[in-house]
């Protein structure tokens, strides 16, 4: 280092100039108004575990829908020879699949949620990866008798 450096950063010094730290090249920001980082936005860990319960509490009903749809199907018995009959059975089996899945989508969903809340400083490109996975694994199937096409 040059004599004529040593001198200025010296004089700096005396001068008492404030030297501000900045971290991650986060700007510095006085006291008053929204960050500049966040735009005022503040997060809860408290909302992002409410959400998370609200979610989780559409388990429980999907539950109860699910003990009375079979409990509609105790005493159908045998379906063969009677073809209302296997098509009512197909169509619980089918709803069965759908609504435990819709089950396992909330309870990912919640895990989700309730994870952000915990660890707050997640990033938002962090939040979106686990979204878009939850997206992949639990897309809905296209509607039965396949997409119209320029009509």
């Amino acid at each position: 280092m040059a004599w004529d450096e040593w001198e200025k950063i010296k004089a700096d010094v005396t001068d008492q100039q404030s030297v501000a730290m900045r971290l991650n090249h986060v700007p510095v920001e006085p006291s008053t108004g929204p960050s500049a980082v966040t735009g005022g936005l503040k997060s809860s860990q408290k909302a992002w575990a409410t959400a998370g319960q609200g979610v989780g509490s559409l388990r429980q009903n999907i539950g109860t829908a699910l003990t009375k749809l079979e409990d509609g199907q105790a005493g159908l018995g045998a379906t063969t020879g009677c073809l209302s009959a296997a098509a009512q059975k197909e169509v619980y089996d089918s709803w069965k699949k759908y609504a435990e899945s819709v089950s396992e989508r909330c309870g990912s969903l919640q895990s989700i949620l309730e994870q952000v809340g915990r660890d707050v400083l997640t990033t938002d490109e962090a939040v979106k990866a686990e979204m878009h996975k939850l997206n992949v694994k639990y897309a809905d199937t296209d509607a039965v008798g396949g997409q119209a096409k320029g009509r």
